[in-house]
């Protein structure tokens, strides 16, 4: 599997993204999806997480209520819808793909995606 990232971009505070993963090869369904991040100068950390149906979602506590994550596993993508963006949403947002549910850094995940750079202006 491999993973392509994109729709990262420059955002005022308050505005909203939507990040796209999209997968090549016939198992995508198969796997658990992610999204990661990491600013500048810190760790990558875990933002949320889907099972393989998308009929479970986790989310890490600071972007709960905020953020979606979504899939359409005809499309082989996985989407992150992100509202009400603030300056430390700022980060590269990486996807990754497991067939563990959910996603942690604790582990080494199965395929990584680049990341796409996503920007919040103050």
């Amino acid at each position: 599997v491999q993973l392509q990232a994109s729709g990262g971009g420059l955002v005022q505070t308050g505005g909203s993204l939507r990040l796209s993963c999209t997968a090549s090869g016939r198992t995508f369904s198969s796997y658990a999806m992610g999204w990661f991040r990491q600013a500048p100068g810190k760790e990558r950390e875990s933002v949320a997480s889907i099972t393989w149906s998308g009929g479970s979602t986790s989310y890490s506590d600071s972007v709960k209520g905020r953020f979606t994550i979504s899939r359409d596993n005809a499309k082989n993508t996985v989407y992150l819808q992100m509202n009400s963006l603030k300056p430390e949403d700022t980060a590269v947002y990486y996807c990754a793909a497991d067939l563990i549910y959910p996603l942690r850094l604790t582990r080494d995940m199965d395929y990584w995606g680049k990341g796409t750079l996503v920007t919040v202006s103050s």
